[in-house]
């Protein structure tokens, strides 16, 4: 158990940041493997575009909803867990001091200083209760409005990110094998540009995680192109 001064702070992504890096990654990469899969078996890019535009619809929603329901469950996760620690404040007092000692003792804090500090927090049970679950659990109070806002992030992020690959064969509708060129490039990029700017955000070097990025979303466009190929020849 460790405690994290409010004070300083190394940066860290928010949950919006989180929730279009989760969004705008699948949204690059499925499609744009499903496009170029689709690209190696039929020769029509209304095909194509509708197939790609039904996945970003269906992906989309699906990705939206594990956001909500993954922030729901965190929610509710807390709201269980703050409801014991408030039980046990009430029925087991001294245990609950115990901890809240203990938690403060590995600073080399003496005992009438340890004391002091527990008598002071342990007056008011629900703040008491804020403490324990932060600084005993680990446990954070989530936003009560993340659900809806992380449906919508992630749901937005997926389908700008799928459009990407997409555009090609909407921008280039008579020549099956540009458009596929095209959406290639297009693809790569963004993915090497989103890879570098979540890299960034994250503290890992842009150059590695742009090349991360890229490797991941061409090795799947590859092997879906290379699959619908075989079968359909």
């Amino acid at each position: 158990m460790h405690l994290h001064p409010d004070s300083e702070q190394h940066f860290t992504a928010s949950d919006t940041v989180r929730d279009v890096v989760i969004g705008m990654a699948d949204g690059l990469t499925v499609p744009f493997a499903l496009a170029a899969g689709i690209s190696g078996a039929v020769d029509s890019i209304h095909i194509i575009v509708t197939a790609g535009l039904a996945e970003i619809a269906a992906g989309s929603i699906a990705m939206g909803l594990g956001g909500y329901l993954a922030a729901r469950t965190s929610e509710e996760h807390y709201a269980s867990e703050r409801k014991r620690e408030l039980y046990e404040i009430e029925n087991l007092s001294e245990r609950e001091r115990q901890e809240t000692r203990d938690i403060f003792k590995v600073y080399g804090l003496t005992d009438p200083q340890v004391e002091n500090i527990v008598e002071t927090i342990s007056k008011d049970k629900q703040k008491w209760a804020d403490f324990m679950m932060r600084y005993e659990l680990g446990l954070e109070k989530p936003d009560v409005k993340r659900a809806p806002k992380s449906a919508i992030t992630i749901g937005a992020s997926y389908i700008i990110g799928g459009l990407i690959p997409l555009a090609s064969y909407m921008l280039i509708p008579n020549n099956i094998n540009m458009a596929l060129t095209a959406s290639v490039v297009s693809t790569l990029t963004a993915l090497a540009v989103f890879g570098a700017i979540k890299g960034k955000l994250i503290g890992v070097p842009p150059l590695k995680a742009a090349v991360q990025t890229v490797l991941v979303g061409g090795l799947a466009a590859a092997v879906a192109y290379g699959i619908a190929a075989y079968i359909s020849s």
